[in-house]
């Protein structure tokens, strides 16, 4: 099963001042296309790229990007864990 990444950085644009795509593409190093693909889910960026991201807007990388089911899975593993304790 693979885990999907959404991106939320469009929404932290809009709450940091409505920043433009080319605003964040500046201040990180890449084009305003690579913003454009982040946000309409077509390419995950690099580890590098989003922790600048996240450092732009002053919060974790988990809160510019979220893994889509990983919550579920951190779920399954504790419950193994707490079976196997029994």
């Amino acid at each position: 099963m693979t885990d999907d990444v959404r991106s939320e950085v469009r929404k932290l644009r809009f709450l940091n001042g409505e920043m433009t795509q080319e605003e964040l593409a500046r201040r990180v190093g890449v084009s305003r296309q690579t913003i454009v693909a982040i946000e309409g889910g077509m390419y995950n960026p690099s580890v590098s790229l989003a922790i600048k991201i996240a450092r732009v807007f002053g919060v974790p990388v988990e809160e510019a990007f979220i893994l889509d089911g990983g919550e579920e899975k951190r779920g399954a593993r504790s419950t193994r864990k707490g079976r196997g304790a029994q």
